[in-house]
């Protein structure tokens, strides 16, 4: 199934819908603009998060106050994070947090996470998806990573 293709910009941080030459919005595989949306849309923090942007936004859509299910994740609490392990690991856990519903909602079989390195100022998130007929979607997101 096709929906709405998302195009990243890693200067600005944003996505937005793609395009194709003619104008027409470019259409993509769902399960992709999923996580899209899941891994880069900002979940509201928790009451013990940390905020290193140095304001009290907790972020988030105010229609998670009704919700069971938040929407998006907490990705964005590691802009400014130190280049460690325990940012990869933190990276891992918000991802993982982000995808738990493709699992949940019998979306996918399972979801797996990895983060990575990928120079300087990228950090790499890797889902990978296993659907329930045991096919895979191997994704890869370089995340422009401001922290030192």
């Amino acid at each position: 199934m096709s929906t709405i293709a998302i195009a990243w910009d890693n200067q600005t941080g944003r996505g937005d819908w793609a395009r194709e030459p003619s104008g027409h919005l470019a259409l993509g595989d769902d399960i992709e603009t999923a996580v899209w949306m899941s891994l880069f849309t900002d979940c509201r923090a928790t009451d013990d998060d940390v905020l290193t942007d140095g304001t009290d936004d907790r972020r988030g859509w105010w229609a998670d106050t009704y919700s069971e299910k938040p929407i998006g994740s907490r990705l964005w609490l590691l802009d400014r994070a130190k280049r460690l392990p325990e940012t990869l690991r933190l990276a891992e856990g918000y991802a993982r947090e982000a995808l738990a519903w493709l699992a949940e909602d019998g979306v996918a079989a399972r979801v797996d996470v990895t983060a990575e390195w990928a120079g300087q100022t990228f950090m790499a998130i890797r889902p990978v998806i296993i659907h329930r007929d045991g096919r895979r979607a191997d994704l890869r997101f370089d995340w422009a990573w401001q922290g030192t």
